[in-house]
């Protein structure tokens, strides 16, 4: 009888670790999507993004991708994210998809304009840059000198 009451006891705190733990990797990852507001971005590829990626500005989060989808009548990728309560976007910001590193992934970079008026929920990014693509450039650098070196 005694076995079976420390075999219970261990299996709770086995449990209560776990349940702490849990708790710890979700505070730490900041998956809350409450709150925020919803902005919507369209570009002409959206290579290397993932729903969940950050939207960030001036290298911060401040926010976080919530869909993709493609516009069956422009054919574009329509990009929503959720940006954050505390933070107002001028109307006239631009939305660029940037590289974490030459390896890593991509995110989604906000650069704040200067207009006075705001982005409301539901609100539209007007200006994006879609991202570069590193291969499509070595490429046409490579093929580009050895074309010069042809030509001398």
């Amino acid at each position: 009888m005694k076995r079976n009451t420390i075999e219970t006891v261990m299996g709770a705190v086995v449990l209560v670790v776990a349940g702490i733990f849990m708790a710890f990797a979700y505070v730490s990852a900041d998956l809350k999507t409450g709150g925020g507001y919803t902005v919507i971005a369209t570009f002409n590829k959206v290579a290397g993004l993932a729903v969940g990626g950050d939207v960030r500005m001036s290298g911060i989060k401040i926010g976080t991708i919530v869909s993709q989808k493609l516009d069956k009548e422009t054919f574009l990728a329509e990009v929503t994210m959720n940006i954050r309560d505390d933070i107002e976007l001028p109307l006239d910001s631009a939305a660029a998809i940037s590289s974490e590193s030459l390896l890593g992934g991509n995110y989604l970079e906000i650069i704040p304009g200067g207009d006075p008026d705001t982005i409301k929920d539901g609100g539209k990014i007007e200006y994006t840059q879609d991202p570069v693509d590193i291969v499509q450039l070595i490429g046409k650098f490579i093929f580009s000198a050895g074309e010069v070196a042809d030509k001398k």
